[in-house]
């Protein structure tokens, strides 16, 4: 009975010594090397690159909006592949006229560096500040932050003024979730990257919108309600029950942005000629 406690025990540590070690490599996955905007789907987009306060140069699309009073959405990707794979979901807002600024993370898409909470964190304080030197007015600038960009964007709504923030499956925290999937393995003392936007989203002062998914079975629904039941007002919840957590923009989620965006961020004249 001893032997086999033993092994089991030596079992169960080896796997804990490996979620540890191995973490970031759970976590991000970059993958498929450096894009085109053209094979993407949005050739009106053009490379550029920006430094991070470490020295580091990113590859990041961009396309200036196409008036002066349109905003601009600062994309924060998720936690897996290139900028490639998010070019469908950025043609409903160029098709609008809004510019964006898509951001590829340290190691990704043909990037250097080593992905981590702080340094995604240096990567889009370098893309805030792209946009800054563009001259895009704060009021102007929208986070918009895809399941692990989520926790990038709620700190930079926390550091700098935005005009709006949008979450797309969203977690209370990388805690929680990772809690849920590892429930025998004590994650929260191993985790070095924790994302705790729900301990930082009531600091976010402007309009804000969460969308979540029915069928999410990464992000289960009870962190994203976890999340906003911490945010402050003004918010929005918009719950997609058909949706999974790669398929919002087959359920119309794109509709639901650019109608929050139109009604928080349109010229004072434009929403009063709204219906």
């Amino acid at each position: 009975m001893l032997e086999i406690v033993g092994t089991v025990a030596a079992v169960y540590l080896a796997i804990v010594a490996g979620l540890y070690l191995l973490q970031r490599h759970l976590i991000y996955l970059p993958f498929g090397g450096v894009p085109n905007p053209v094979q993407a789907g949005v050739p009106e987009m053009h490379p550029v690159r920006l430094t991070t306060g470490d020295g580091l140069k990113l590859l990041a699309w961009w396309r200036a909006p196409q008036r002066p009073d349109l905003p601009v959405l600062v994309y924060f990707h998720g936690n897996a592949g290139n900028l490639g794979l998010r070019g469908e979901k950025l043609r409903p807002y160029l098709d609008a006229g809004l510019g964006v600024l898509l951001l590829a993370y340290r190691g990704f898409s043909g990037n250097p560096g080593s992905p981590s909470e702080e340094g995604l964190y240096r990567d889009a304080r370098a893309a805030l500040d792209f946009v800054a030197a563009a001259g895009i007015p704060a009021e102007q600038r929208v986070l918009y932050g895809e399941s692990l960009g989520t926790g990038v964007a709620v700190q930079m709504a926390v550091e700098q003024p935005v005009g709006a923030v949008v979450l797309e499956a969203p977690y209370s925290s990388i805690s929680d979730v990772a809690s849920a999937r590892y429930p025998v393995v004590p994650v929260r003392w191993l985790l070095k990257d924790r994302f705790d936007s729900a301990a930082k989203v009531a600091q976010i002062a402007v309009p804000l919108l969460i969308i979540a998914g029915g069928r999410d079975r990464i992000v289960p629904a009870r962190f994203v309600e976890r999340l906003f039941a911490a945010a402050a007002e003004p918010k929005e919840y918009r719950y997609i029950p058909e949706a999974t957590h790669l398929d919002f923009y087959d359920h119309g989620a794109p509709v639901t942005v650019l109608d929050f965006l139109q009604r928080h961020l349109a010229p004072a004249h434009a929403r009063r000629a709204t219906p």
